[in-house]
């Protein structure tokens, strides 16, 4: 469709990264290389802009060569090359994924809001973007924080309440009239807004630790592509543990190119080799967390988890406690001796 403007929730965002990074997987060795280092390059670039850095002359022109040669193509064949402007929402989105697609020339923009607020509360300006950020308040919307960190929002777009619910409504507003999101987030110094997770989803460990657990999964998550998704377990636990899933696109191709015959995800979540190259992405992840963060253990899924399936929701969200539920088994099992 070629669209001027794209939105889409993060797991949209991953799947296509991870469908990209499979097909330079699948390239001719020296095209795959050649590929990644222009990534990279781009990558340098993107950080040190979102620094308020300079960017090098060499640099800068080595990556205006690899957009034109490498980067537009990718441009057009996800049908976004006439894009003005795409955004994420709905979930906390992996830095890098955003960083991704700003590398290649897609400029990935997060912005927030609820059904409560009637659309986007905030978002980020297409030409003043930082990455990690849901933008600042949108035109006509008042943003503060509430002492433990909630985010309050006051506006004329903001819901009168819920209906036939004046109990709920009543809970829902501060008694100066600005509406309880539900949200923890941080505000800098440019008014833009970063949400850390959702307050009930804040998991406390046993020795009473505060973590997001969006954050660790998104660090889990993006450090090997063989990992599709990740669940993190740790409330009111000694330590922190996950239960993960293989990505349904890049497990099969890897285990193709290590000559496993059975590429199914069942049979790669009970597969020795397969546990390795996860224990090295969770090794990865947790070098980007503290001590206290990091996943001690794990589990792999056998299968996928799909859009409305027992584990996510429709827009591909978690559903947390459905999943302690079904998974009860292998999570006891994680804690059955202490890490």
């Amino acid at each position: 469709m070629r669209p001027s403007w794209f939105f889409a929730v993060p797991r949209i965002w991953e799947k296509l990264k991870a469908g990209l990074e499979t097909m330079i997987a699948g390239q001719p060795a020296e095209q795959a290389e050649t590929t990644r280092a222009a990534i990279d390059a781009a990558l340098q670039k993107v950080r040190a802009e979102q620094r308020g850095e300079e960017v090098p002359a060499e640099l800068a022109a080595t990556v205006a060569a690899a957009d034109a040669d490498i980067f537009s193509g990718l441009r057009t064949m996800l049908g976004l090359d006439q894009a003005v402007a795409i955004n994420v929402g709905a979930a906390p989105t992996p830095v890098e994924v955003l960083e991704f697609f700003h590398a290649i020339g897609l400029p990935l923009a997060e912005l927030w809001g609820m059904s409560e607020t009637c659309g986007a509360g905030t978002c980020n300006p297409p030409d003043r973007i930082k990455i990690g950020t849901v933008g600042p308040a949108a035109p006509g919307v008042e943003i503060r924080l509430d002492s433990d960190g909630e985010v309050l929002v006051r506006s004329e777009v903001v819901m009168r309440g819920y209906r036939n619910l004046p109990e709920k409504t009543s809970e829902a507003f501060t008694d100066d009239g600005w509406l309880r999101t539900g949200d923890v987030g941080e505000l800098d110094e440019d008014g833009y807004l970063k949400i850390v997770d959702r307050k009930k989803e804040l998991i406390i460990s046993a020795a009473g630790k505060n973590m997001s657990p969006a954050n660790i999964e998104a660090a889990i998550k993006t450090a090997s592509p063989l990992i599709g998704q990740a669940c993190c377990i740790g409330d009111r636990r000694p330590y922190n543990s996950a239960l993960i899933v293989l990505d349904a696109d890049f497990a099969p191709l890897w285990a193709a190119q290590q000559g496993i015959e059975d590429t199914s995800l069942g049979s790669l979540a009970r597969d020795e080799r397969a546990r390795a190259a996860v224990q090295e992405g969770v090794d990865a992840g947790n070098a980007k967390l503290a001590r206290v963060e990091q996943i001690k253990r794990f589990h792999i899924v056998e299968g996928d988890w799909l859009p409305g399936s027992d584990e996510l929701t429709p827009t591909m969200k978690l559903k947390r406690k459905p999943i302690a539920e079904k998974y009860a088994a292998a999570i006891e099992q994680m804690y059955a001796a202490q890490a």
